[in-house]
C-alpha cells in the first residue's frame, strides 16, 4: 500500500487525473455517466496503491467543489428557461425532498431488522436524507453531454431540481445528526422546522444580494490583466458560502442563486469567465469523485449486510420513493403528462453528493456511520449504473426526446454589442419569393453575413442562390422586426449567439 506523502502527491495527482480524463473519453464514446468511471478509477488506485483515510479532508474538499459545481450551473441557467416551471422544481426541491427522505427511511427502519440491524427511524432518517436530493454534478455532466433535447420542458426543470435541492437535503441531514447526538433535542422539532424556514429564505435573499454585488463589482472595476475577473469571481462564490453560513443561512442555496444572478445579467468578460468556470467545475467534479473513490474501502462494500441493504435501499429508491416523491409532489401540475411525470422520477440520479452528505455522520462519530457511508455509496452506484447509462434511452422510449440542433457558428460577441445575432435555417417558405439573397425579405440594418452548407462556410453575396438547409448567420439592431419576420417565414427554431 503506498502512503500519500509530500513529493508524490503532485505525481500521482497528475496521474489519476490523467486516467480519469481517458475514463471520461471511453465513457462518452460507451453512454455511460463520465463521473461513474471518474470514482471507479478513485476505487481501483484505493484498492491496493494508495492509502487515504481522511473524511474530514475530504469533507472539506467535497465542500469546496460543490460550491463550484453549484454556481456554475446556476449560471448556465437562463432564467427565461426555468421562469415557466419554477413552481414545480422548487416543490420538487423542498417537499420532493422531504417525502423522499420519509418514504425511504421508512422502507429502512422495515427492513434492517430482517438483516440484523436495529435501526431507529432516526437514525433511518438520517441514512434517507443524505440520499435525499439528486446530485448536480451527476444531472448538469449528463443532460449537457448528450445532445438531445427534451419535450414539456423537462431538461430546464431537471436541472433546476438538481441544482437547487441539495440545500435542504443538507439541512436535513444536519438537522438528524444534531438530534442523534442530542443537539437538537432541547430545541424542539417547532423551532428546528423554523430554523430550516430560515436558513432557506435567508440563503435565497443573500445569494441574489451577493449576486448582484458580484454583477456590479465585475462590470465596475477596470482590470487590466482579464484573467483577474475569474479569481474576483471565486472570492465572490466563497465569499457567498461562508458569510451566508455565519449569518445562519444555507450557504448552498446562496451559491446557486448567486450563480443564476451573476449567468442571467450582462458582465465584463462573460464567455471568457463561462469557459473557465466550465474547465474548473469539471476538475472539481473529478477531484471529489476521486477523493470519495480513494475513501471508501471497497472490500467493506463487498460484504453481505452492505451488498444486501445497500440493494435494497438503491433499488427502492428507484422504484418507488423517488416515483411516489415525483407524483405526488406534481399533482397540482397538470400540464405534465404521465410519461412526462415518470421520465422525471427515472432521472432523480444519485451521485458525489449523496457520498459527500454521508461523510458528516462519519465525522460526528455516530454508531453505524461507517455502514451507512457504505450503503450509500453502493446505491449511488446502483442509480449511477441503472439510472445514468438509460437517460437518453428512457427519453427515446417514452418519446420525449428530439434531436437537438447544434450551432454551426461559434462567435464571440463583445460584451457592448448592441446588436443581436441569430442563426437560422432556410426553409421552403423563406424562398416563396425568389431563391437569391437579394429577394429575401428583411428587415433594415440586417444582414446575412455567413452561409454554412454541408459543413462549407462562405461570406455570401446579393446573388447567392440559397438552398433548404442551409443555416444563416445573421446581424441585425431591429431584433424584434426581425423575430416577426421569421415567424412570418414558419421559422420556430431560432438560435441566438451572445
Amino acid at each position: 500500500m503506498f502512503e500519500l506523502s509530500g513529493e508524490h502527491i503532485v505525481l500521482v495527482g497528475a496521474m489519476l487525473l490523467f486516467v480519469a480524463v481517458m475514463a471520461g473519453k471511453v465513457a462518452y464514446r460507451f453512454g455511460a455517466p463520465a463521473l461513474l468511471l471518474f470514482l471507479g478509477v478513485g476505487m481501483l488506485f484505493g484498492w491496493d496503491f494508495i492509502s487515504f483515510n481522511s473524511p474530514e479532508l475530504t469533507q472539506f474538499i467535497g465542500m469546496i467543489a460543490l460550491c463550484i459545481i453549484l454556481f456554475s450551473g446556476g449560471m448556465d441557467t437562463q432564467f427565461q428557461e426555468i421562469k415557466p416551471i419554477i413552481a414545480p422544481g422548487l416543490v420538487l426541491a423542498t417537499v420532493g425532498v422531504i417525502l423522499t427522505a420519509l418514504i425511504l427511511a421508512a422502507f429502512v427502519a422495515l427492513v434492517a431488522p430482517w438483516l440484523g440491524f436495529e435501526v431507529s427511524f432516526p437514525m433511518a432518517l438520517l441514512l434517507a436524507a443524505t440520499m435525499s436530493s439528486t446530485d448536480s454534478a451527476s444531472v448538469f455532466s449528463i443532460l449537457r453531454s448528450k445532445k438531445q433535447g427534451l419535450r414539456e420542458k423537462l431538461r430546464p426543470l431537471l436541472e433546476l431540481e438538481s441544482g437547487s435541492n441539495d440545500p435542504m437535503a443538507y439541512m436535513l441531514t444536519v438537522l438528524m445528526i444534531g438530534i442523534l447526538t442530542h443537539k437538537g433535542v432541547s430545541t424542539g422539532i417547532a423551532v428546528n422546522m423554523l430554523n430550516v424556514v430560515v436558513q432557506l429564505v435567508m440563503g435565497a435573499l443573500m445569494g441574489y444580494l451577493i449576486g448582484r454585488a458580484a454583477v456590479w463589482a465585475i462590470n465596475r472595476i477596470k482590470l487590466e490583466n482579464t484573467s483577474l475577473y475569474s479569481v474576483l469571481l471565486l472570492a465572490f462564490i466563497f465569499f457567498s458560502f461562508s458569510f451566508t453560513d455565519l449569518v445562519h443561512g444555507n450557504g448552498y442555496l446562496a451559491v446557486y442563486i448567486s450563480g443564476l444572478v451573476v449567468g442571467n445579467h450582462r458582465i465584463t468578460q462573460q464567455r471568457t469567465l463561462r469557459v473557465f468556470f466550465d474547465g474548473f467545475t469539471w476538475l472539481m467534479q473529478i477531484v471529489m469523485f476521486l477523493m470519495l473513490g480513494l475513501l471508501v474501502d471497497t472490500r467493506e462494500l463487498v460484504q453481505p449486510e452492505v451488498l444486501i441493504l445497500g440493494g435494497l435501499v438503491g433499488f427502492f429508491m428507484i422504484v418507488a420513493a423517488r416515483p411516489l416523491s415525483v407524483f405526488l409532489c406534481l399533482l397540482p401540475f397538470r400540464k405534465f403528462s404521465t410519461k412526462a411525470r415518470w421520465y422525471i422520477s427515472w432521472v432523480g440520479l444519485r451521485g458525489a453528493v449523496p457520498i459527500l452528505f454521508a461523510l458528516y455522520p462519519v465525522v460526528a462519530e455516530l454508531p453505524h456511520a461507517d455502514l451507512m457511508f457504505n450503503v450509500v455509496f453502493l446505491s449511488t452506484i446502483l442509480s449511477l449504473m441503472v439510472q445514468g447509462t438509460t437517460v437518453s434511452g428512457m427519453a427515446n422510449a417514452l418519446g420525449l426526446a428530439f434531436e437537438e440542433r447544434e450551432a454551426s457558428f461559434d462567435i464571440n460577441m463583445h460584451e457592448d454589442m448592441t446588436a443581436g445575432m441569430t442563426e437560422v435555417e432556410v426553409n421552403e417558405q423563406m424562398l416563396h419569393s425568389g431563391r437569391t439573397l437579394k429577394e429575401i425579405t428583411l428587415p433594415e440594418n440586417t444582414l446575412v453575413m455567413m452561409i454554412c452548407r454541408e459543413g462549407d462556410y462562405f461570406v455570401p453575396q446579393g446573388k447567392t442562390e440559397l438552398q433548404v438547409g442551409d443555416k444563416l448567420l445573421v446581424i441585425t439592431d431591429r431584433k424584434e422586426e426581425l423575430a416577426s419576420t421569421y415567424r412570418e417565414m414558419g421559422i420556430d427554431e431560432v438560435m441566438k449567439h451572445h
